[in-house]
């Protein structure tokens, strides 16, 4: 071999190295490391196209935004300009215009798919269509929230649950085979049988929310099965807190010996938001494909960054069924330094730190309930609890049941304790009830601990 080719070949098998390496760390390079400036150029050149999509032919923005030229959106601050909409704007519209409402752009032979949001906030559902664009869209956004937390070719993820209408499920299943990446659907077993599914077939990532990695792991532990020495190395948790909150995430990697990524996403805004490799407790918002905002939700002012508020999002490439400005009701509060993993996104600081509907107003104290759920799981003495917001006379109280597990021996101590955690912490007594073994509803979704 000449000496010539020998280096040619050397270089081009360096170079594929380099490529492969770098589709590890990210999915879309140059846009997940542009420098602010530029991300948000790139921000708003995907607004204006947006916006002159839009304006065309969806009926619902056209009323929102009246006769609002595209290109006078010259700034991102000019999009302050643009009214807010909520959820209660696109529920009173889908009862207006059933079944999907008139926030569509296209016609409705367009649409391929159908999802519909969980009804957990209030007990409304809304139904979300897409077109195969806006689903390649949203499987743009899975890349690079797989790449964010390190997935390899040959991870195969497992989804331990049934597929329903929830956008999650279907986009994370097609977002890791659209990779290449071998899926494992867990769907119509008992938690036992999923177990024993996963070891079977080696999964190395799961996907669930964290309420019920913690119920697999309580499972296997009745069960015998030593889920620590599985091939499992990492979990991708959402669709509730949790993997946000120390203490809940502790518990997961303590029982699963494995790395726990908190995931942060809704139906109608799609998957947009992960925690990635380097940066523990802080989730990035893809801000190529979103733009995020926090406001003071009382006044709608923006607030300045690092302050807690409404975060506030604009869909950035989801055209068929867009959202501008859209008030999620999350709290959280937006950094924009640059993160050690490389890319330029900001991150949510602790992740989502609440919902704004679940808060409780308990004497005196404005209190959410991951802050109960961070204390409770303090006690590793507790499988699971639920909390009860209970009106006494002018007052609000706090009722904690909590089940203990069956070797805890003196269960009264256990209550008196956590009372008076609750007492030192949040400067009020709330009731504590030992309940039975098993008496505690389980979930597999998102869990309803707070009974209102």
């Amino acid at each position: 071999m000449s000496g010539g080719l020998e280096v040619c070949l050397i270089l081009v098998s360096r170079t594929f190295y380099v490529l492969t390496q770098a589709m590890t760390l990210y999915y879309h390079e140059q846009e997940e490391t542009l420098e602010r400036n530029e991300l948000e150029g790139l921000q708003l050149a995907k607004l204006q196209r947006l916006l002159c999509e839009v304006i065309k032919t969806n009926p619902f923005y056209q009323a929102k935004l009246g006769n609002i030229q595209p290109a006078a959106i010259s700034s991102l601050n000019e999009l302050r300009s643009l009214p807010f909409t909520t959820k209660d704007e696109l529920v009173a519209d889908q009862e207006a215009y059933p079944a999907y409402g008139s926030n569509l752009t296209y016609p409705i032979e367009r649409y391929s798919r159908l999802h519909g949001t969980s009804g957990t906030s209030g007990g409304r559902v809304m139904r979300w269509l897409d077109t195969p664009e806006s689903w390649d869209w949203i499987m743009k956004c899975w890349g690079i929230i797989y790449r964010a937390i390190g997935l390899k070719d040959a991870d195969r993820i497992f989804f331990p649950f049934s597929f329903g209408p929830f956008l999650g499920f279907w986009a994370g299943f097609e977002g890791a085979a659209r990779l290449g990446n071998m899926v494992l659907p867990g769907g119509g077993m008992p938690s036992a049988a999923r177990l024993k599914f996963m070891i079977e077939n080696e999964a190395t990532v799961i996907g669930c929310t964290p309420t019920y990695a913690l119920r697999l792991a309580e499972v296997a532990a009745e069960a015998g099965i030593d889920i620590a020495a599985s091939k499992v190395r990492a979990l991708i948790v959402a669709g509730e807190p949790g993997g946000n909150i120390p203490e809940t995430k502790e518990r997961i990697e303590t029982a699963w010996a494995a790395r726990c990524f908190d995931h942060t996403g809704m139906t109608e805004i799609g998957s947009l938001g992960i925690e990635c490799v380097e940066d523990r407790g802080n989730t990035h918002l893809i801000a190529s494909e979103c733009i995020p905002e926090v406001i003071d939700s009382d006044s709608g002012e923006p607030l300045p960054e690092g302050d807690l508020g409404e975060l506030v999002i604009t869909v950035l490439g989801r055209w068929g069924s867009p959202l501008i400005r859209y008030r999620t009701g999350d709290r959280a509060r937006l950094t924009y330094e640059k993160c050690a993993c490389g890319r330029s996104f900001p991150r949510m600081l602790g992740g989502i730190l609440g919902r704004q509907d679940d808060m409780m107003f308990i004497r005196g104290n404005n209190i959410y309930p991951s802050a109960i759920e961070a204390l409770v799981r303090r006690f590793p003495e507790i499988i699971e609890f639920r909390m009860q917001q209970m009106i006494q006379g002018s007052l609000n109280s706090l009722k904690l049941e909590i089940e203990p597990k069956a070797s805890v021996e003196d269960a009264g101590s256990l209550a008196a304790a956590v009372r008076d955690a609750v007492r030192r912490q949040f400067n009020f007594r709330p009731e504590v009830e030992i309940v039975a073994q098993g008496a505690l509803p389980r979930f597999e979704l998102k869990a309803r601990r707070l009974v209102k």
